[in-house]
C-alpha cells in the first residue's frame, strides 16, 4: 500500500466516526456514554497507528540508504576480488595456494603451463605429485616444520612436469594462519632456476642413489667436493628431522649415526669417534645442553675432540647461550639443505681426522 492510499484511508475512517459522533444525541445517555468512549480510543488507536506507520517509512528510507551502500560496497569488493584474480591467473610468474597438507587449492595459468598440466586439473592434487620422488621425503618434511616458521621459506626441489624432464626450482613459500593460530593455507610462488645455477648429478636431498631419475638434477651453491667418509651423530627426538638431515647430509656422501636421545648418542660415543656432532636442544628427559656437557667430559677421558652443533626449532633460541655451553655453531631446524651441509662441512675442518 502506498503513503497516499494508506492516509486515505485513515481519513476516511476519521469521517465515519465524526458522522457516527453527530448522531449520539439519538442515543440513549448510557449507550452515549459507551459510544462516546469507543469513539475515543478507536481515535487514539488510530493515532498510534499513524506514528507507527511514520516510522516504518523512515526505518525504509534509512534501509533503501544502507542497501544501497551495501550494493556499492559489493560492487567495489567483487571488482577488488576481479583485479586480483586478474592478478594471480595472468601473472607471468607461476602461483599455487595450497592447504597445509600441500594439497593445490587453486593455481595460475604460468604453474600450469610449467608443469605440463591443464590447469582445471590441478586443484584437488598434492603438489608433491609433481615433485620428483628423490626430493618428495624432504618435501613433506618441510611441510612439517612450518607450525613454527612465520617469514617466507625458500626451498630448492626438482619439480617433474607432465611428459616432462626434471628441473631445478625455487619455491617461495608464505604461511596464511587462520584465527586461531593454525595454517589456513599455504601461498607458494614457483621459479624455474635450472637456468640461473650450476647443476649437480645428484640431488641434495635424495635418500638413495638408484631412486633417483636419470634426469633428476639440484641445483647448489659450492660445496666442498672432499666429504666422503666423515662421520656425523645426529641427536634429535623428532624422527622427521632426524630423517631430513640424514637425507640431506647422506646425499652428499656422508655417513650418519641417528639416534633420538642423548642417552644413546653418549652409549654411541663409547663405541666410535664422529667427526661431527649435531644435537637438538630442546629434548625430554636430557636436553641438548646436558649432552655438551658430557660429551666434553668424555672427551677430556678419551683425548679427542669432537666439533659440535647445537639444532633448535625456537627462533629465539639464544646463540651465545648455546657457544657457552660448549657447541661450536648453531643452526636453526629450517635451515636450509646447503646452510646444513656448509655448516658440517665448516666443523670437520676442527676435527683432527
Amino acid at each position: 500500500m502506498s503513503d497516499e492510499l494508506f492516509r486515505q484511508q485513515i481519513q476516511i475512517i476519521n469521517r465515519q466516526m465524526a458522522i457516527l459522533h453527530g448522531h449520539m444525541f439519538e442515543l440513549s445517555p448510557a449507550l452515549q456514554k459507551q459510544v462516546s468512549k469507543v469513539l475515543e480510543e478507536t481515535a487514539t488507536a488510530l493515532d498510534n497507528l499513524l506514528l507507527i506507520y511514520e516510522e516504518m517509512q523512515t526505518n525504509l528510507e534509512a534501509s533503501a540508504v544502507v542497501e544501497s551502500e551495501l550494493f556499492q560496497q559489493t560492487q567495489q569488493a567483487m571488482q577488488e576480488r576481479q583485479h586480483y584474480y586478474d592478478l594471480f591467473q595472468f601473472s607471468p610468474d607461476a602461483y599455487l595456494l595450497t592447504d597445509a597438507n600441500g594439497v593445490i587449492l587453486s593455481a595460475n595459468g604460468a604453474i600450469a603451463k610449467l608443469l605440463n598440466v591443464p590447469q582445471i586439473y590441478l586443484p584437488g592434487k598434492p603438489l608433491a605429485t609433481y615433485i620428483t620422488q628423490s626430493d618428495r621425503s624432504c618435501f613433506r618434511t618441510l611441510l612439517n616444520q612450518l607450525t613454527f616458521v612465520s617469514d617466507v621459506q625458500n626451498w630448492e626441489m626438482n619439480l617433474c612436469p607432465r611428459h616432462g624432464k626434471p628441473f631445478a626450482a625455487l619455491l617461495k613459500v608464505a604461511v596464511a594462519r587462520d584465527d586461531s593460530g593454525l595454517i589456513g593455507a599455504l601461498r607458494i610462488g614457483v621459479h624455474d632456476m635450472s637456468e640461473y645455477k650450476q647443476v649437480v648429478t645428484q640431488p641434495a636431498f635424495a635418500l638413495n642413489s638408484e631412486d633417483l631419475p636419470a634426469q633428476a638434477t639440484i641445483p647448489l651453491t659450492q660445496l666442498p667436493p672432499a666429504l666422503d667418509g666423515l662421520q656425523v651423530l645426529v641427536v634429535d627426538d623428532e624422527a622427521d628431522v632426524r630423517e631430513f638431515i640424514t637425507a640431506v647430509l647422506e646425499s652428499q656422501g656422508i655417513r650418519v649415526t641417528a639416534v633420538a636421545t642423548a642417552a644413546a648418542a653418549l652409549e654411541a660415543l663409547e663405541r666410535f669417534h664422529p667427526d661431527v656432532l649435531i644435537s637438538d636442544i630442546r629434548m625430554p628427559h636430557q636436553d641438548g645442553y646436558s649432552l655438551i656437557r658430557q660429551v666434553r667430559e668424555l672427551e677430556a677421558q678419551k683425548g679427542w675432540h669432537i666439533p659440535a652443533a647445537a639444532l633448535t626449532a625456537y627462533l629465539a633460541e639464544d646463540r651465545e647461550t648455546a657457544i657457552a655451553a660448549g657447541f661450536e655453531s648453531h643452526l636453526h631446524k629450517l635451515a636450509q639443505p646447503t646452510q646444513i651441509i656448509k655448516m658440517v662441512t665448516g666443523l670437520s675442518r676442527r676435527s683432527p681426522t
